[in-house]
């Protein structure tokens, strides 16, 4: 399978994934979703967020089911709810919910989807077989999914995700239901057809561990406000916030040394952790380090882990 890069009139490599320009989305008197401002660029990108946080509101603008009550939403560098047809075209979505008929073959249940995006019915049957073989069920393909467990059942959902080689993949929950070693299966999986297939995804999720893992960027919501978003590097260098030196020496003597420049820096063995507290921290260690003449293994910045950008940003 091949991915496509872009939508029927082509799209601009600069022109983001999904851009949310100041989106609300009100249903009665619940605000789900609250001046969204954010973006989503190439690869996969997990959409986080606690259970009501707004992750299927947003899910529902991005494919043209809802429309925003004010702001924006742009997918592929269209309005989905003017160009609906035409965005939910290149897209492919597989739901939260287990919503196959029992009494249908995944081979006819995918290559029904494939018919459905406007290819034609022999086209449409190799490309079932291609992918449901892509994502592991080749050989269970004729089974009625009603005989089938629920990770192959989730299996079937994404392949007919996948069918038509969409510009852009939404997963709603995909390891739901799953046991661990269904939900290894299904990560794995994300992170071929992301990364290997080259497709864009947005992988919704309440689970910061099964994010981290997959995704190379995040849209964090919160009460139905964007708290961060980006490149998930890039979000974990904002919340870095200590450095870690190893040295070959006594690292009491560099501790001493760093406090005297106003550093604060404590030591466990040969490690001493320095707090990032200004931008010549790094010169102040090196300098200090140099002048003691210490044996220097390594001088890097702790990462932070996504459970760390996700408690900042709540806060």
């Amino acid at each position: 399978m091949t991915a496509a890069t872009s939508p029927e009139n082509g799209r601009p490599a600069s022109v983001p994934v999904v851009r949310g320009e100041r989106a609300s989305k009100r249903w009665g008197s619940i605000e789900a979703l609250r001046d969204a401002s954010f973006e989503v660029g190439r690869g996969i990108t997990g959409l986080l967020g606690a259970n009501g946080a707004g992750k299927t509101t947003l899910l529902g603008l991005i494919l043209g089911m809802h429309r925003p009550d004010t702001g924006s939403i742009e997918v592929l560098g269209r309005d989905p709810w003017t160009f609906g047809a035409q965005v939910r075209a290149v897209i492919g979505y597989s739901p939260e919910h287990d919503c196959l008929p029992p009494d249908v073959s995944a081979h006819d249940i995918v290559r029904h989807v494939a018919e459905l995006h406007g290819i034609p019915a022999r086209e449409a049957q190799t490309r079932a077989s291609d992918a449901l073989y892509e994502v592991g069920l080749g050989e269970e393909r004729n089974r009625h999914t009603g005989t089938m467990s629920t990770g192959q059942r989730q299996r079937v959902k994404l392949a007919a995700a996948i069918v038509h080689d969409p510009a852009l993949v939404l997963l709603d929950e995909p390891t739901n239901g799953l046991d661990p070693v269904q939900r290894e299966h299904m990560l794995h999986l994300i992170r071929h057809i992301g990364h290997d297939l080259g497709l864009d995804i947005v992988l919704s999720s309440h689970l910061l561990d099964e994010v981290e893992r997959v995704s190379d960027g995040v849209v964090i919501l919160d009460g139905g406000q964007v708290a961060r978003h980006g490149r998930l590097d890039d979000l974990r260098a904002t919340a870095e916030h200590e450095l870690v030196v190893e040295i070959d020496g006594d690292a009491a003597t560099l501790v001493v040394a760093l406090q005297e420049r106003g550093l604060a820096a404590v030591a466990n063995g040969h490690v001493v952790t320095v707090a990032l507290e200004g931008d010549v921290v790094h010169d102040v260690v090196r300098d200090a380090i140099a002048e003691l003449d210490l044996p220097l293994r390594r001088m890097e910045q702790r990462r932070a882990t996504l459970e760390e950008v996700f408690l900042a940003s709540s806060h």
